[in-house]
Formats: C-alpha cells, structure tokens, sequence
C-alpha cells in the first residue's frame, strides 16, 4: 500500500460525504466500497487535512462524518 492508494480511499470517502453531507460510518464504508481498514486510513487523512469533522448522533450510538467548511 502506497500513500496514493491512501489517497484514492479519501477521494472515495470524500466523494461519499459530498453527495450525502453526512453519513455513520457504515454508510460511508457501504457508499465508498471500502473495507474497514481502508476507510479507517481515508478518514485519517481527510482529519489531517482538516476536510471532515466528527461528531456524535443524537442518540450518542453513532459517530457521524461530514465534511468542513473549507
């Protein structure tokens, strides 16, 4: 695995996140067609980058990913 693979999972996981705003952790992996792993790695990349935010649903059962104002 190579950082532009890393890169071509964030790609994935942000195109998600930009069609659907927010999205659980299920989804966007269900959404971008990525293994735990590799979404694990695209969202840690898109957190550096400061590209997504995340926060807690409602009912506190779920951590929710959507994208920054940036």
């Amino acid at each position: 695995m190579t950082t532009e693979t890393i890169g071509t999972w964030a790609g994935l996981a942000w195109q998600a996140l930009y069609e659907a705003d927010v999205l659980d952790l299920k989804q966007l992996r269900k959404i971008a067609k990525l293994k735990d792993k590799e979404l694990c790695m695209a969202l840690g990349w898109l957190a550096r980058e400061g590209k997504i935010a995340f926060v807690e649903s409602d009912d506190d059962k779920e951590i929710l990913v959507k994208l920054t104002d940036c």
